[in-house]
Parts: structure tokens; sequence; C-alpha cells
């Protein structure tokens, strides 16, 4: 019988019918290139439908859960598969982006051990879990593309503080210009009283810290507080509104996913997640690694104080420096002028230089997870190549 290798993308916080790219071109692209380093099975595509990012992880998890075995059984069925929890013909490779590769992890974690990380009362009280291989879905790994595993790196929010600091005296000027068009020339007093004593009492902060001394977390303290002012000024005046896209970006975007679940704050389940699957890697030589992304050449090469005291490495995801957590490999985007962007746009190949190296070097974690008794057994029985795949459609109801 001739196997089946599904790769089952999902996309993460706010992501959707463009997360893989145009026309799902990165979807097309990796299958096709496993498609010719594993000649012996077919491969397909699944792309899990778009789906609300806000609400319960768990209850997002059932419903990834409920539509992939609907798909995985309509697979079994017409390839005629006498025992398809004991030896399938199909197995996954889950692809997540962001946050889909934590409902991946969770979906695995659940199949082989029916115990998930996440419950309503935070992380499970037991202890090291006994995995099942008979699990169903069958999943070969999970390759996960700049997935928070172990929360969303400092940087991100710190290199943004200090660039939005630097603008603070520019956003806190635009007030005074806008007072007459947004509330009338009688009418502007208060507001711009409120700015004026805002910006008063940041120099008044400065001053205060600037005479308490120390080093460079003392400087990092003051660039933290400045950023507080200006942000505190901004959602009073206009010009919050006017500058919201460059006000927000980074900082607010990054809070944004903490909005969708709360486990990215709670730093002892994430690393609960990834020593199970780092178990699972050991118990069933299941894969799981993740591609993350770190700024290159665009990055800006001034000496920053975010940069002086968290490193001149920028990454979206907290990286690990410890505890063993799979295989990590780094995607250098050289475009990219922030941690965000190079974050939201992995898989477009204008605006990522990185994009072709990023989908080769999937493509070989993939090819290198399946190449087993599994593969080997794969029998070319005269069916036809690989379709193209599904394509979302409605996406699941939500409660």
């Amino acid at each position: 019988m001739r196997k089946t290798l599904v790769l089952c993308f999902i996309h993460g916080f706010k992501g959707g019918e463009s997360t893989f790219g145009d026309d799902y071109q990165f979807t097309k692209h990796l299958s096709d290139v496993v498609a010719l380093k594993l000649p012996k099975v077919d491969v397909r595509v699944l792309v899990y439908p778009k789906y609300e990012t806000r609400g319960d992880l768990g209850q997002c998890v059932s419903r990834f859960r409920d539509w992939l075995e609907e798909k995985v059984i309509d697979m079994e069925v017409a390839s005629g598969t006498p025992s398809p929890t004991v030896d399938p013909s199909v197995r996954t490779v889950l692809v997540g982006h962001s946050m889909g590769g934590i409902v991946a992890a969770e979906l695995v974690i659940a199949l082989a051990s029916e115990k998930p990380i996440y419950s309503e009362d935070g992380i499970e009280k037991t202890g090291k879990p006994s995995f099942n291989s008979l699990m169903f879905p069958y999943i070969q790994g999970v390759l996960a593309f700049d997935t928070p595993y172990l929360g969303i790196a400092p940087g991100v929010v710190a290199h943004g503080a200090e660039e939005h600091y630097q603008s603070a005296a520019a956003t806190l000027s635009q007030l005074s210009g806008l007072k007459t068009a947004l509330w009338g020339t009688n009418t502007a007093r208060a507001p711009a009283s409120a700015a004026t004593k805002s910006a008063e009492a940041a120099k008044s902060t400065e001053a205060a810290a600037a005479a308490a001394g120390g080093g460079g977390w003392a400087k990092w303290g003051r660039m933290a507080m400045y950023a507080g002012a200006a942000g505190a000024v901004a959602a009073g005046g206009a010009a919050a509104w006017v500058n919201r896209d460059q006000i927000t970006e980074g900082w607010t975007w990054a809070s944004s996913h903490l909005e969708f679940v709360g486990c990215l704050a709670r730093a002892e389940e994430l690393k609960k997640r990834v020593r199970f699957m780092v178990q699972l890697h050991e118990d069933l030589n299941m894969g799981y690694a993740n591609v993350y992304t770190r700024l290159g050449k665009a990055a800006s090469s001034k000496v920053s104080m975010a940069g002086t005291v968290l490193g001149k490495d920028r990454t979206f995801c907290n990286l690990p420096k410890t505890m063993a957590a799979g295989d990590w490999m780094e995607a250098v985007n050289d475009k990219a002028t922030d941690e965000t962007v190079a974050h939201m746009t992995m898989f477009e190949p204008a605006k990522n230089p990185g994009y072709e190296k990023l989908s080769l070097d999937a493509a070989g974690l993939i090819a290198q997870w399946s190449r087993n008794d599994w593969y080997e057994s794969s029998s070319d029985d005269g069916s036809g190549p690989a379709d193209e795949g599904e394509r979302p459609q409605t996406a699941p109801a939500e409660s």
C-alpha cells in the first residue's frame, strides 16, 4: 500500500488565509520540495481554516483535533486501510506558525497521553507522563515557525519602547498642532495643558533618575519610564490616533498574543510543554523543531540601551539557554527592520531574502523525520501523484 504524508498547516495569532503566503504559496512550495525528498509516499497538504485566536486554548485544540481526525479518517477510508490505528497509511506533520505551534504541541501531547498541558486551573500537577504510540491521527512531527514556546523575547518590547521614547518629543509637539483641528481653539486648552504637565512630569522623572545614578540597568529603567510617560500622553491626546500604527507597533502587538491565551505568561507551563515535546521525541522518535527568525543586516546598527542590556541578537522568540528544548534553527531575515516584521513575513519571498533557505531547511527536517520503517514499507501501487491538498473553507464555530 502506498502511504501518505500529510503536511497540516496551522496559522497563529490573527493569522488566516495569507499567513503562509499569497495563494498558500509556502504550503505548495514546501510540499513540492518534501515530495522530491520522499518519493515513496504521496505528500498532501491540509490547511486548517481560519479560526478566532482568542479565548480558551483547550477548546481551540479540541476543535482542531476533531477537524483533523475527520480529514484523516476520510483518507484512510479512501485508501482501504485495514487497521488505521495500528498500522496507519497516513501520517501527519503539523506545521504551525507562531501560536499555531503551541496548538500543534498541545494536540500531540493530548493524542499521545490524553493529558494536555493546558487546564482551567493552570499547569497539570501530574508528573512525567507515559506516552502511547498508538495515537490517531498519527503525528510524525511538529514543525514550528517562530513559535514562542518559551515566551516572546524581551527585546520585542524593549527595542520598540526605546524607539517610541525617541519619538516622544515629536508626539508631544503634535498635540499642540492638532488642537485646533480636533477640539477647536477654545476647547484645546485642557488637552494642551495635560500634555504640558505630562511633559514636565517626564522631565522631572528624568532628573530624579539621573540623580540616582547607576549602571546600564539604571539607564534602562529610565528609558522604560520615559516610554511609559510618552504612552500616557499619547493615550490622552489626538496623537494617539494619528500615530496609532507607530505607537502600537511591537509593544501592543506582543501584548495581544497574551489576550489570545494566557499561556505565554506562565513560564513553568511553557517549560513543561517543551519538556514533554522533548520526551515525545525521545520516546516515540517524533520530530520536533522550531525555526525562529533573527534580524540580519537591516536591523539598526546603532548602539542602543536595549541592545546593551539584552544583547545584539534580535529574535521574536525567547531562546532556550540551558534546558533541552529540541531542535531550534535560526532563519535570518536581512530585510526586516524589527522582530514583528520578520515574524509576520517569514513566508513572503519579497520581504524575506532567506525564504528559500528556510524552505529547504524545513523540508530537510520533515524528510529526516519521515525516513523510517513506515516510509520504507510504502509500495508503489500505481496511485497517482499527490493532489494539491485542501483549502480553507468555513471556519469552525467559535463559542
